[in-house]
Protein backbone atom coordinates (compact mmCIF):
# COMPACT_ATOMS: atom_id res chain seq x y z
CA UNK A 1 0.00 0.00 0.00
CA UNK A 2 1.21 3.51 -0.73
CA UNK A 3 1.23 6.75 1.44
CA UNK A 4 -2.10 7.60 -0.64
CA UNK A 5 -3.94 4.61 -0.35
CA UNK A 6 -3.63 4.83 3.74
CA UNK A 7 -5.04 7.53 3.69
CA UNK A 8 -7.77 8.50 1.97
CA UNK A 9 -9.69 11.66 3.28
CA UNK A 10 -9.64 13.99 6.06
CA UNK A 11 -12.73 14.26 8.19
CA UNK A 12 -13.96 18.14 8.35
CA UNK A 13 -16.18 18.21 11.40
CA UNK A 14 -17.03 20.23 14.40
CA UNK A 15 -15.37 17.86 16.74
CA UNK A 16 -11.91 17.41 14.16
CA UNK A 17 -11.98 21.31 13.89
CA UNK A 18 -11.30 21.83 17.94
CA UNK A 19 -8.45 19.47 17.67
CA UNK A 20 -6.24 21.59 15.13
CA UNK A 21 -5.91 24.02 17.86
CA UNK A 22 -3.87 21.70 19.22
CA UNK A 23 -2.25 19.72 16.92
CA UNK A 24 -5.09 16.98 16.50
CA UNK A 25 -6.02 15.58 12.82
CA UNK A 26 -8.81 13.31 11.53
CA UNK A 27 -8.35 11.00 8.56
CA UNK A 28 -10.15 8.28 7.04
CA UNK A 29 -7.46 5.86 6.35
CA UNK A 30 -7.58 2.46 4.78
CA UNK A 31 -9.17 -0.38 7.12
CA UNK A 32 -6.32 -2.70 6.83
CA UNK A 33 -3.44 -0.08 7.79
CA UNK A 34 -1.94 -0.11 11.40
CA UNK A 35 -1.10 2.84 13.56
CA UNK A 36 2.88 2.56 12.17
CA UNK A 37 2.04 2.53 8.81
CA UNK A 38 -0.37 5.72 9.55
CA UNK A 39 2.10 6.93 11.14
CA UNK A 40 4.77 6.46 8.43
CA UNK A 41 2.22 7.70 5.47
CA UNK A 42 1.35 10.80 7.40
CA UNK A 43 5.11 12.39 8.51
CA UNK A 44 5.72 11.12 4.48
CA UNK A 45 2.70 12.77 2.80
CA UNK A 46 2.57 16.28 4.66
CA UNK A 47 6.30 16.57 5.93
CA UNK A 48 5.28 16.51 9.79
CA UNK A 49 6.34 14.76 13.00
CA UNK A 50 3.54 12.70 14.42
CA UNK A 51 3.42 11.66 18.22
CA UNK A 52 0.34 9.78 18.07
CA UNK A 53 -2.02 8.05 16.67
CA UNK A 54 -5.12 6.32 18.13
CA UNK A 55 -7.86 4.34 15.59
CA UNK A 56 -11.27 3.58 16.00
CA UNK A 57 -13.25 1.06 13.53
CA UNK A 58 -16.76 1.77 12.35
CA UNK A 59 -19.09 -0.88 10.87
CA UNK A 60 -21.75 0.38 8.46
CA UNK A 61 -24.89 1.64 9.64
CA UNK A 62 -27.87 -0.27 8.45
CA UNK A 63 -30.29 2.18 6.00
CA UNK A 64 -33.71 0.98 5.17
CA UNK A 65 -36.36 2.71 2.34
CA UNK A 66 -38.99 0.70 2.37
CA UNK A 67 -38.75 -2.65 1.42
CA UNK A 68 -35.45 -2.46 0.35
CA UNK A 69 -32.42 -2.49 3.04
CA UNK A 70 -28.76 -2.07 2.53
CA UNK A 71 -25.60 -1.11 4.79
CA UNK A 72 -23.44 1.85 4.49
CA UNK A 73 -19.46 1.25 3.80
CA UNK A 74 -17.70 0.46 7.58
CA UNK A 75 -14.32 2.89 7.65
CA UNK A 76 -11.52 3.37 9.98
CA UNK A 77 -11.06 6.43 11.36
CA UNK A 78 -7.55 7.85 12.61
CA UNK A 79 -6.72 10.85 14.84
CA UNK A 80 -3.21 11.85 14.80
CA UNK A 81 -1.74 14.20 17.26
CA UNK A 82 1.55 16.29 15.67
CA UNK A 83 4.81 17.03 18.11
CA UNK A 84 4.74 20.34 19.79
CA UNK A 85 7.82 21.74 17.46
CA UNK A 86 6.81 19.44 14.43
CA UNK A 87 4.95 22.31 12.09
CA UNK A 88 1.13 22.63 11.02
CA UNK A 89 -1.02 20.51 8.12
CA UNK A 90 -1.08 23.47 5.64
CA UNK A 91 -4.58 22.06 4.45
CA UNK A 92 -5.76 22.08 7.53
CA UNK A 93 -5.08 25.59 8.05
CA UNK A 94 -6.75 26.86 4.80
CA UNK A 95 -9.99 25.98 5.88
CA UNK A 96 -10.35 27.29 9.33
Amino acid sequence: MTNHEIIIRPVLSEKSFDGIAVKKYTFIVDRRANKTQIKKAVEEVFGVKVSKVNTANYDGKLKRQGAHEGRRASYKKAIVTLTEDSKSIEYFESLT
